[in-house]
């Protein structure tokens, strides 16, 4: 590679020091003279070219930049354009470091906003997690409660219930004692009536047999003897 770009550059300088290059002074006064191709030229003298007027010197062996100046050639040694090209290739290893520390900012960005959104992704879904978990919590204890209103419930209930068949309990034992002691009642009254009955006939008959024989008491003795058969 290194032998054919150096026998490049031969011809290149070759074609600028007049061995028939565009700037040779017989291809230029070929070229400036009359002929059928350039009929304007002929008896035409060229001015000299203004000292003020800018010169762009530049290897004509390479790649010529004509954006501004006049060109003007410039045969180099073989260490200037060692340099150059040494110039050159550390322009070039720069330029790719550059074009490396770049890619590897640029990957390491990418790096970053993929790790951010990545955290971002994370918060928002812990986020998420949090409310799910919260709204979990509240439903769990939203229906713990209403469990426990309704067992309270239950037991008023039941407890409610149970005072209830106690007090008619409780009223049919004072319905039931009150009926006892009415007839126990009744029947004292009753053995009370018998007993002054009896006490009441055995007084009159003991009236009768004592006081029966006497004429004073034989009217009454015998109605009474009359009431006591009666009711034998």
């Amino acid at each position: 590679m290194n032998k054919k770009l150096s026998i490049l550059l031969i011809v290149l300088a070759a074609g600028c020091e007049g061995t028939g290059g565009r700037f040779d002074p017989n291809v230029v006064a070929k070229r400036d003279s009359g002929t059928a191709a350039n009929p304007m030229v002929q008896g035409v003298q060229v001015p000299e070219m203004d000292p003020t007027r800018k010169v762009s010197e530049q290897d004509c062996s390479r790649a010529v930049d004509t954006g501004g100046g006049n060109l003007k050639c410039k045969e180099l040694t073989a260490a200037e354009r060692r340099a150059i090209l040494e110039e050159e290739e550390r322009q070039a290893r720069a330029r790719k470091e550059a074009a490396e520390r770049r890619a590897r900012e640029e990957e390491e960005a990418r790096q970053a906003k993929l790790r951010k959104e990545a955290e971002e992704r994370a918060a928002r879904e812990r986020a998420e997690r949090e409310r799910l978990a919260a709204l979990a919590a509240a439903e769990a204890a939203r229906k713990a409660k209403l469990a426990e209103d309704e067992r309270l419930a239950a037991e008023a209930k039941a407890r409610a219930e149970r005072e209830r068949l106690d007090r008619e309990a409780a009223e049919l034992r004072a319905r039931q004692l009150a009926e006892q002691e009415a007839r126990e009642a009744a029947e004292r009254e009753r053995q009370r009536l018998d007993q002054e009955w009896a006490e009441g006939r055995a007084m009159l008959e003991n009236f009768v047999a004592t006081y029966g024989n006497a004429a004073k008491f034989k009217g009454v003795s015998g109605q009474i003897n009359t009431f006591l058969n009666k009711t034998r």
